[in-house]
């Protein structure tokens, strides 16, 4: 069994003159990244491997969470940014088979996509199908033996988690 952990990064700011890779986080992202990671924690979603988008946000997004999750692992991956659910699914089958539970840290709408096709039908994903805000954070069980064996359609969300669910303002 692989669990796969996917958290959108938090809400960022637009700077003018700042290109889409330099994007910072917005004060509210700052705020809900840290009560995200919290939440992972107390539920005990603790990834073995950590693998981040380059991107500005998804980095701050990363140093936001990483004091509630203990020690895990990080690693950048540029094929996170801006991907298509095709070149997510490769990184995936890419994961070295000795972590079992990885976190990704990375963006829409590639998240959602994969998210989609990793699972079987169900609530939670209608849910995330319907609107995957920032710092969102989907976790699907997947019956595998090894992560290069992963395949579409075979995984269940075990959860859909957004900050408003969790009391923490407006989902966007």
């Amino acid at each position: 069994m692989r669990r796969l952990i996917l958290l959108r990064h938090a809400k960022s700011d637009w700077p003018d003159g700042t290109s889409d890779v330099d994007r910072p986080l917005a004060a509210r992202g700052r705020d809900a990244a840290p009560k995200m990671a919290a939440y992972l924690a107390a539920e005990g979603l603790i990834p073995d491997r950590v693998l981040v988008s380059p991107a500005r946000r998804t980095r701050e997004t990363w140093d936001l969470v990483r004091p509630a999750l203990g020690s895990a692992p990080d690693e950048t991956v540029p094929q996170i940014y801006e991907a298509p659910v095709s070149r997510l699914l490769d990184v995936v089958h890419a994961i070295p088979d000795e972590a079992a539970t990885i976190l990704m840290i990375g963006h829409n709408p590639g998240f959602q996509d994969l998210a989609r096709l990793l699972s079987e039908p169900g609530e939670a994903r209608r849910a995330l199908t319907k609107k995957y805000p920032t710092a969102a954070v989907a976790v699907i069980d997947l019956p595998a033996g090894s992560w290069a064996q992963v395949e579409a359609g075979a995984g269940t969300i075990e959860r859909f988690v957004t900050p408003k669910s969790l009391g923490y303002g407006e989902d966007e």
